[in-house]
């Protein structure tokens, strides 16, 4: 036999009655490889050094090496614990979302039964090589790309390609690797081993999908802007000393206050504990986070990509219209068709008929099934002899065509049911025919029946929430553009299907990023198609979802941002997947939407408070120092502030944040425009705050005047998170009871400071304490809160 493959460089022949011979196998798996996807991977000390470059990591870096060269080893020693904490959690997340490609793998640890030298030999899959003669029946997994030589069989490919229906593969008909051989016995001949299969390149799809990560992004981009902003101001503290002629080594420690007011520390930190909390309560939801950049994400989705078989529909047959011919009724029909059926086989056409026979309450108990003939590709029909009260018949159920052919009586019938069937074709169903007779010569047409993969019960409610969330909702599948209209239809999600053929016929790709956006819909895939279809919307600015639950959603699943599988999936999908849903139905998807942009406003909050801070902060620290000639905070001050306003602001990863009815979009600018312009009230306030303090003669005694900065400083940052957390004025939602007691816990802390000193910082006494915090409350409450109302409104955030 001579066979000629798109994966092989030249022709190869096999001979069926001997195989190949070991020699040969040698020569072929030296030029081919072996049946398995080579692994691409990191080693993990690399990754983790990794964590150590990027510019938090740098500012802290710089930061460290300039406490050491001032001798300020008790803050060099803080801030590198701040740097390793950083870098331990970032690995810990990475580890956990790259062992997709490990259960990919583990399909191909299988045995086949190959011919070698004339003899049937078992061997691990792994060492099959193209142009190897495989035998293959019910049960096995196809460990290999095989061309059909001898033989036919009924093969579950859903897997691989979404079809809920079994294929027949006759000789010459390719069985893809991955798929399932559900009926019959054959004798093939391997075409394709690893890659170059259609399940290997799946694997490969898998390797290369890399989800772009906006949380990440949004960590860079608001860190840049810090470092933009501490950049402008220390030119200005240089120019100044030159200007002035002071000694640059005598500003150094300013230089290093600012860097430090300057670095985001919990910023990462933040975003994982909101969404680590977030994770948990989705899993009191059924839903299962293995990415947790996928609550944000979440948020941000405007595209849902759902697969159909499966995830939109039940994934088997169900009967959706029945007609009867002469004088038999609709319960005949089933009647037949289900005593034509066998449970036990777990065939989706018997199991449909037995489900519609219950459903309309057909009783079965008195019949009696003597004798039953499976389906089989040659005959295509199944057939049972049937005892009743001594009686026997004859009932058969199959393929229109294989029916008529049994007697004129069914020829004539099926021919007067010529429109029904074609019309119910041409919506997409499977239409059978049912007979039944007293002896195979008097076999009489009972009526035909349609079947199709049902949409599940939720999937019409799932798409309207979806859509009143601002999420397009895309159905993709592998069936014909009819079924997939049809069920389109059904969900209510529009009538626009678009065939993959005729989107691959569009050269231009401007045109087909327009179609791709524009459908509702898109038949006829195959799992590449899905991958690319989530990367070109990605290209188009969408943050895309993406639902599965077979192999060949791996891919696609691990591309898209929030990657979704459904409670039936595979081990693979489940891998690639940043969210399992671990009960039946869709209503995960909005329980994860709404918990997403919960998060995102949590987030929001801190990151608007970090930039409002640090602008603040950082101008009145270089202003303070202009107008008085002198520092006005301390190293050891402002890592204190760090310690006491940032990592207690990580309790808004448990605030009661509202969800947005629209996708939400990190807008770095305006919320660095929001800030700024917050953050010049607040540093015309704090230099208030300071000449008070000139007059409670603080500027005499630098340790009270660290100490008095320090107290409004933090009280400042404390109850600005209280306006910021609410779009509305602070009074329109209540905050959660452990960020009230957070930041009522720190309050404390800071008063009993101010009272009774700490290191560096001298005690100032209760009477300025408590002038410093009823300030900075009537400050942020009474004028800050209603600027902030109107800055939210300007900028859209």
């Amino acid at each position: 036999m001579k066979r000629s493959d798109d994966g092989l460089s030249k022709q190869f022949t096999t001979n069926l009655e001997n195989g190949l011979s070991l020699k040969e196998v040698q020569k072929r798996t030296s030029e081919y490889g072996y049946n398995e996807v080579p692994e691409i991977k990191e080693r993990r000390i690399t990754r983790f050094a990794r964590k150590f470059w990027g510019p938090i990591a740098w500012m802290l870096e710089i930061t460290i090496l300039l406490c050491l060269l001032l001798g300020k080893y008790f803050e060099a020693i803080v801030v590198s614990f701040l740097l390793i904490f950083n870098s331990v959690i970032g690995f810990a997340q990475e580890e956990k979302a790259n062992s997709a490609l490990d259960f990919l793998k583990q399909k191909l640890r299988i045995s086949a039964k190959v011919k070698r030298d004339g003899m049937w030999i078992m061997i691990p899959a792994r060492e099959l090589v193209p142009g190897d003669v495989v035998r293959l029946r019910a049960g096995d997994f196809v460990p290999a790309d095989v061309e059909v030589a001898e033989g036919t069989v009924e093969v579950d490919q859903s897997a691989l390609t979404g079809e809920s229906l079994f294929v027949d593969k006759n000789i010459k008909d390719v069985l893809f690797s991955g798929s399932t051989i559900r009926r019959g016995e054959i004798t093939g001949v391997v075409t394709s081993t690893g890659t170059k299969t259609y399940f290997g390149k799946t694997v490969e799809l898998v390797q290369i999908a890399k989800p772009k990560s906006h949380m990440e992004e949004v960590i860079s981009r608001v860190t840049k802007w810090l470092i933009v902003m501490i950049g402008i101001l220390l030119l200005i503290e240089f120019a100044f000393a030159i200007l002035k002629s002071i000694n640059l080594l005598a500003i150094l420690p300013l230089a290093v206050v600012l860097l430090m007011s300057a670095v985001p520390v919990a910023l990462p930190t933040m975003f994982a504990i909101s969404m680590a909390l977030g994770s948990l309560e989705l899993a009191k939801e059924g839903v299962l986070v293995t990415r947790l950049s996928a609550n944000e994400d979440s948020a941000s989705m405007d595209v849902l990509c759902a697969d159909k078989t499966g995830t939109m529909t039940m994934n088997k047959l169900s009967v959706t219209d029945i007609k009867a011919v002469e004088d038999y009724k609709k319960e005949d029909v089933i009647l037949y068709g289900a005593l034509a059926s066998q449970e036990a086989n777990q065939d989706p056409i018997d199991l449909a008929f037995m489900s519609a026979a219950r459903n309309m309450k057909i009783p079965l108990d008195s019949y009696s099934q003597k004798n039953f003939v499976p389906f089989d590709p040659s005959t295509r029909r199944t057939e049972a002899t049937i005892e009743r009260d001594g009686q026997k018949f004859l009932v058969t159920k199959g393929a229109i065509n294989a029916i008529a052919s049994l007697s004129n009586n069914c020829q004539e019938e099926c021919s007067k049911l010529g429109k029904d069937v074609e019309d119910l074709s041409a919506r997409g169903y499977r239409v059978l025919a049912v007979a039944e007779g007293t002896t195979k010569n008097s076999i009489s047409l009972v009526g035909i029946v349609a079947l199709y993969d049902k949409p599940r019960p939720d999937s019409p409610t799932l798409v309207k929430e979806l859509r009143e969330l601002g999420i397009s909702v895309k159905m993709l599948t592998g069936d014909a553009q009819p079924i997939a209209k049809e069920v389109a239809e059904q969900l209510g999600l529009g009538d626009n299907i678009t065939k993959m053929s005729d989107l691959k016929d569009t050269k231009r790709e401007d045109k087909r990023s327009r179609i791709i956006e524009q459908s509702d819909g898109f038949a006829e895939i195959y799992p590449e198609d899905k991958y690319h279809i989530v990367e070109s919307l990605q290209k188009s600015n969408h943050t895309v979802g993406m639902t599965g639950d077979g192999v060949n959603d791996a891919p696609a699943l691990k591309q898209a941002e929030v990657g979704i599988a459904v409670s039936n999936a595979t081990d693979a999908a489940k891998e690639s997947a940043s969210l399992v849903l671990t009960t039946e139905g869709l209503e995960g998807i909005v329980d994860s939407v709404k918990t997403g942009r919960r998060i995102y406003r949590r987030m929001l909050t801190y990151t608007l408070n970090k930039i409002v801070k640090t602008f603040q902060v950082a101008v009145f620290i270089i202003l303070a120092f202009l107008v008085t000639g002198q520092n006005v905070v301390s190293l050891f001050s402002i890592t204190l502030f760090l310690f006491l306003v940032d990592f207690v602001t990580i309790s808004l990863a448990t605030d009661n944040a509202k969800y947005s009815v629209k996708p939400n979009k990190w807008n770095v600018k305006a919320m660095v425009e929001l800030s700024v312009v917050l953050g010049i009230l607040m540093i015309f306030e704090s230099m208030i705050l300071l000449f008070i303090g000139n007059y409670f003669g603080l500027y005499n005694n630098n340790n009270e005047l660290y100490t008095y900065v320090l107290d409004f400083l933090v009280f400042f940052g404390l109850f600005s998170v209280i306006i910021l957390r609410e779009q509305k004025h602070f009074w329109n939602s209540k905050p959660s009871k452990i960020l009230t007691l957070s930041i009522v816990l720190d309050v404390i802390i800071v008063s009993l400071i101010s009272i009774f000193g700490l290191y560096q910082l001298a005690p100032i006494g209760i009477i300025k304490t408590l002038v410093v915090l009823v300030l900075t409350l009537a400050l942020c409450f009474l004028v800050n809160d209603p600027v902030k109302v109107f800055l939210v409104r300007k900028f859209g955030l």
